[in-house]
């Protein structure tokens, strides 16, 4: 089991590790931190989280790094692969008092090499603005703590837009923000606007419109993580309670469950189709759950503890198609694209090629990653026979619908076929006629679900009509892929099984009722994954888990932000300055 470990690292911590694409490789000196390298005293602090962004920068450096540390708040010039680290030179550098960052989010629409908009949420609950290049700090939200006082657990831009923001508490509440309105003097009111099994949407009363324009309030406990799909139209929310919930974003509705197999879902992503969705949690599983059938297909076990990250590496995913005029999927094929955004791209518009195939054998393979408290990295292929078993004819049925998305499975939501615009087609579909049956609410406020101008009728307080006015159709779609990073999916529930799961979210609080249910199936029905590799690389919790394009960035709870170089990815740096350091073994 033991290596010889690189640099600091001691003899059980894998510096390399090799899949079928080829070694990947620890870069020793493209390791960031705080300044003087000291391995930080986690003890009792938050998460060490990192969110990159790229300013399209004409020097060819254009990527830039934000990560905190306990009270601590960096930002650096990234140069991953390419060059070593320079730690002496932050952009920036915050250390806050009484409070800590939890998480924080670029906006991506809105880089440039003189400004980023970065949003920084905090362990009291407050929400900061601050402009990192320029070192302003443009506004504080909640900051008399009159709307939430507990921990902020997500914050992130909503898709497409410049100005709308989504924060998650531990209180398990959600609220909408414009970064143009202020939040008041008072504790605001609010009113009801939807009502589902499990969750509410509140708008905010006032006579003039005024932070948050939403509150949602979803499941029981902390709702600990929430992504949008690769479209921006749905939202995924993992909680404490166990529980994923997808809702339509602009609708407000409720489109697909899961339950843990036990404890809390500590996180979440989607598929860079936005077609198959992975959480992760206290259950030490990964758990991969259809959109189109909105049923778990597959879980996979490795971790020996809970898994905090995971995350879809879009540039491993491959798309084989027999036409030699499409994409081939091979790896050679996008080295010269663009950082970032053009290989991740044409994996999705290759994918969605493959879903609008009508008669050419295609094959897909998703690769994702998963890191957890074990202080582990794994990584998964889900691959055809795990997509589509073959089984009696009911499910062969949905194997070749969702293969060509001619049709909506039997018994399922489906995908409508009239909508292939999009380069992710299934999330971004308009919802076809038999939704409300496939809905899993049993008393839902808004009968027609596919109508999003239904949600934002009647008298509704300005703020929500002028969010209605900024619904997805107006976040123009060619901005989508500035969103690079956080590329993941999910579904509606089959009306097959609506009636059980309805009963089963009503019984939610008894762990015995779900298990054997669509809901949550037992570990016997459904497929067990085996990681393709399952290395141990930090002394302390693995917190963070990003793919690039040419690397893999990982962080650990010492405040280490490492960087893993892809196979034949090593380069000039390595090849010179990690020639006199210790290289670990290759397992």
């Amino acid at each position: 089991m033991a290596a010889e470990g690189g640099g600091k690292e001691m003899n059980e911590i894998k510096t390399q590790f090799t899949t079928r694409e080829g070694l990947y490789k620890l870069l020793t000196h493209s390791e960031y931190s705080r300044p003087n390298r000291v391995p930080f005293n986690s003890q009792g602090s938050n998460p060490v989280r990192v969110s990159f962004v790229n300013v399209n920068d004409q020097s060819g450096n254009g990527d830039r790094l934000c990560f905190n540390v306990g009270r601590e708040l960096y930002f650096y010039i990234y140069k991953g692969v390419r060059k070593a680290a320079d730690l002496s030179k932050p952009i920036d550098k915050r250390i806050y008092k009484g409070t800590q960052p939890t998480c924080h989010d670029f906006n991506h629409l809105t880089a440039t090499a003189e400004s980023v908009s970065l949003l920084v949420g905090f362990s009291a609950g407050q929400v900061q603005l601050i402009d990192p290049i320029k070192k302003e700090t443009s506004k504080l939200f909640n900051e008399e703590r009159l709307i939430d006082k507990s921990r902020v657990t997500c914050v992130k831009w909503v898709p497409g837009s410049e100005s709308l923001f989504l924060v998650a508490h531990s209180s398990g509440n959600m609220y909408l923000y414009n970064v143009e309105h202020t939040c008041g003097t008072t504790v605001p009111h609010y009113q009801l606007l939807k009502q589902g099994e499990s969750f509410a949407v509140h708008t905010c009363k006032s006579k003039s419109t005024r932070n948050p324009l939403l509150k949602w309030t979803v499941g029981e406990g902390a709702l600990n993580e929430f992504a949008f799909s690769p479209d921006g139209k749905f939202l995924a929310c993992v909680s404490q309670d166990g529980f994923l919930r997808v809702f339509n974003f602009d609708s407000v509705e409720l489109h697909g469950t899961m339950k843990s197999y036990f404890g809390g879902l500590l996180c979440v992503c989607w598929s860079p189709d936005g077609k198959y969705l992975v959480t992760g949690g206290e259950d030490d599983l990964v758990t991969v759950w259809s959109f189109v059938d909105c049923r778990v297909i597959a879980r996979g076990h490795g971790h020996k503890s809970w898994v905090s990250v995971v995350a879809f590496d879009p540039y491993t995913t491959s798309v084989e198609e027999s036409d030699p005029m499409e994409f081939s999927g091979s790896d050679e094929d996008f080295q010269d694209l663009h950082f970032g955004r053009d290989r991740a791209n044409s994996t999705q518009s290759r994918l969605s090629k493959r879903n609008s195939t009508d008669s050419r054998p295609v094959s897909v393979t998703y690769r994702f990653g998963s890191v957890g408290q074990d202080t582990q990295l794994c990584l998964w292929d889900l691959t055809e026979d795990i997509l589509f078993p073959h089984q009696p004819l009911s499910r062969a049925r949905t194997h070749t619908n969702v293969m060509n998305a001619t049709s909506p499975p039997a018994g399922s939501g489906g995908t409508n076929p009239g909508s292939n615009g999009n380069s992710i087609t299934t999330p971004g579909n308009s919802v076809p006629p038999p939704l409300p049956r496939s809905n899993s609410l049993p008393h839902s406020a808004v009968s027609n679900a596919g109508s999003k101008s239904s949600v934002m009728d009647g008298a509704i307080a300005s703020g929500v009509s002028k969010f209605a006015t900024l619904s997805l159709h107006d976040r123009k779609e060619r901005h989508h892929e500035k969103d690079h990073k956080r590329n993941h999916s999910m579904g509606h529930i089959s009306s097959k099984s609506s009636d059980k799961l309805n009963l089963v979210t009503k019984t939610k609080t008894d762990p015995a009722k779900t298990l054997g249910t669509p809901l949550c199936p037992r570990m016997e029905d459904v497929p067990l994954l085996e990681p393709l590799i399952c290395k141990k690389i930090a002394h302390e919790r693995l917190t963070v888990l990003i793919f690039l394009e040419d690397c893999i960035v990982t962080a650990c709870q010492e405040g280490f932000i490492c960087t893993w170089a892809r196979p034949g990815k090593v380069g000039l740096l390595s090849s010179q300055n990690q020639a006199n350091s210790p290289s670990g073994t290759v397992v």
